[in-house]
């Protein structure tokens, strides 16, 4: 299993990243390569062309339904329903919270008889039903945000061993709750939002992790490593990482566009 950080700016696209947008990949006993995308936030759909064909994604898992984590789906409605190339696919499943499929239309403002379901496929995620895509397994985690989020535990073939399994979790938007322990426990990888800074943003609670409570996260579930995303443009990553590693023994690391971490 791979990761790649297609867009890890915090709330808005940065100048040099799109918003939150995540890949993962295995491959199959096959050779076939199985691509999710962790949520398509803002600007994300332009980098993740360089990537793979957006046609070839596999499911879309989304934390919630906040724009820098969802927009780009509109322009995936888009290629898929419009591309020239006659190339026709099933409708791509889109797992999200309840308001999924609501939420899409108003953002794309669908013309009388017009439905994105016709591409996108849209379904709820439930706590207690995994959802299986190829080799991977995407487990969904009720986190505290303002709006109904979830975070996303993902089980698969380790890259030098595939008969050995490896968890990425990934957080999405969320301040600390009992779900982001649950989410890092035994992780391999925990991918987690650190938007707000220890000291500034104090008073604000119930909306987002700060580098510390993330590390703090990463160190009650014994993750095995930490990667911190979703860090707005004007704030540092190295102020996050610095407070991670004030509370976490682990390694930590700033995500950064078009990096690749294997499990």
């Amino acid at each position: 299993m791979r990761l790649t950080v297609v867009g890890c700016a915090g709330s808005f696209p940065g100048p040099s990243s799109a918003a939150s947008c995540y890949l993962v990949q295995a491959d199959d006993d096959a050779g076939r390569t199985w691509s999710v995308l962790l949520d398509l936030g803002s600007g994300a759909l332009g980098p993740l062309q360089a990537l793979l064909d957006p046609a070839d994604v596999d499911a879309v898992a989304l934390s919630h339904l906040h724009p820098d984590h969802m927009a780009d789906l509109c322009g995936l409605y888009v290629y898929l329903k419009y591309r020239p190339d006659g190339r026709v696919r099933d409708p791509l499943p889109v797992h999200g919270p309840v308001g999924t499929e609501r939420r899409l239309e108003e953002a794309y403002g669908t013309e009388a008889g017009e439905r994105l379901t016709d591409q996108l496929a849209v379904r709820l995620w439930d706590p207690e039903a995994p959802v299986p895509v190829g080799p991977l397994t995407l487990t969904p985690v009720a986190v505290h945000h303002p709006v109904p989020a979830f975070g996303v535990r993902v089980e698969g073939p380790a890259e030098d061993d595939p008969a050995r399994t490896v968890v990425l979790a990934y957080t999405g938007d969320t301040d600390a709750c009992d779900g982001v322990v649950t989410l890092a426990t035994g992780a391999d990888l925990l991918l987690s939002e650190a938007a707000f800074v220890e000291g500034r943003d104090d008073a604000v609670r119930g909306i987002h992790l700060t580098g510390r409570r993330a590390g703090e996260a990463a160190a009650a579930g014994g993750a095995r490593r930490l990667l911190l995303t979703h860090v707005p443009a004007w704030n540092a990553p190295d102020v996050a990482t610095a407070e991670a590693r004030e509370v976490y023994p682990g390694p930590v690391d700033a995500a950064r566009p078009g990096m690749v971490v294997r499990l």
